[in-house]
């Protein structure tokens, strides 16, 4: 069965941080890459940052680039979202989302084939 489990959200006041973690199991790790995806109420989902476990190539959304950073511990199955200089506009459910490597440069478009739970982040002004 495959599961994804996210944690670390919170509450953290603005220019705070964050680190979420989505552990993985029941596929084949690094044959798969792993996205973060957000959602804002009244909005629609958004790709964050995804990683290729098989390359371990990384791509970021322009509004996170240069404050988030996402890793992966493969001998863990765990994939990190470190998130630095909250901000407000950062406040949504957090999603980790496995798909096939190959798509890793298009998460965004992808989605996921295999979602988490999301986990609440809130960054107070």
């Amino acid at each position: 069965e495959v599961q994804l489990m996210e944690s670390g959200g919170g509450l953290v006041q603005a220019g705070g941080s964050l680190r979420l973690s989505c552990a993985a199991s029941g596929f084949t790790f690094d044959e798969y890459a792993i996205g973060w995806f957000r959602q804002a109420p009244g909005k629609e989902r958004e790709g964050v940052s995804c990683i290729n476990n098989s390359d371990g190539s990384t791509y970021y959304a322009s509004a996170v680039k240069g404050r988030f950073t996402i890793s992966s511990d493969n001998a863990k199955n765990t994939v990190y979202l470190e998130m630095n200089s909250l901000k407000p506009e950062d406040t949504a459910v957090y999603y980790c989302a496995a798909l096939p490597a190959r798509y890793s440069d298009s998460y965004d478009r992808y989605g996921g084939d295999y979602w988490g739970q999301g986990t609440q982040v809130t960054v107070s002004s």
